[in-house]
Formats: C-alpha cells, structure tokens, sequence
C-alpha cells in the first residue's frame, strides 16, 4: 500500500527527493512519515507531518536540510534531502498513521499504521 522510491548513490553536499506512492486509502486522513534505519543501527524517525500537514517534526539530525510535504490528490508523499552527509546513508521507509495528530510522538516510537518498504540512501564521500 506505500511504496518508497528516489534513492539512490550521492555525494556529499548532494539532494535527492524521495516519493511514496499510496493506494488502499485516503491519504489525506492520515499522517505522514519518513523513517530510516542505517547498518547496525536502530530504527529512527526522521520527519512526520499530522494529517493536514498542520504541525510537522524533525529529527535534530535533519532538521533545517530535509522537507517533508505530501500531495494528497496524488496520494503521494516527499521528503526532499539537501546538504546531504554521510551519516545519512541508510535504507528509508515511508509511513502513515490514520488521524495522526502529534508527530513528535509517534514519530519517535514508530507507532505508525502503514509501513512501505525501503528505499537505499547512500551518501559517499
């Protein structure tokens, strides 16, 4: 039902634009979200948006370099990475979360709904 694309090999100081395509339901009763999860590491959120994209969270590791929005017509979601490091390499997943309304929250537990599968990021110096 979500399925992640746009990644791929970059360079330091790179950008790239991931999309996830939804189908099933309405996005736009749903919050959004982009996780990762590097080798040997855990699970980490890296933004979520509430449904309407009213309130929206970053991780600190991100912030000020990643975007993330959404267009409900196309049931499509974005997260659009600038400044790219290294420390960024890892595989992404998007996410939805029926009715989400605190992004903090369940961006940080992970307790979403839907999940896609992941796209690789690798960022090279």
């Amino acid at each position: 039902q979500l399925q992640a694309s746009g990644g791929g090999l970059v360079q330091v100081g790179g950008s790239l634009t991931l999309s996830c395509t939804t189908s099933g339901f309405t996005l736009e009763n749903y919050a959004i979200g982009w996780f990762r999860q590097a080798p040997g590491k855990g699970r980490e959120g890296v933004s979520c948006d509430s449904i309407s994209g009213f309130s929206v969270y970053y991780a600190n590791s991100v912030k000020d370099r990643f975007t993330i929005s959404r267009d409900n017509a196309k049931n499509t979601m974005y997260l659009q990475m600038n400044s790219l490091k290294p420390e960024d390499t890892a595989v992404y997943y998007c996410a939805a979360k029926y009715k989400g309304l605190r992004p903090a929250s369940y961006c940080s537990r992970g307790t979403m709904h839907y999940w896609g599968k992941g796209t690789q990021v690798t960022v090279s110096s």
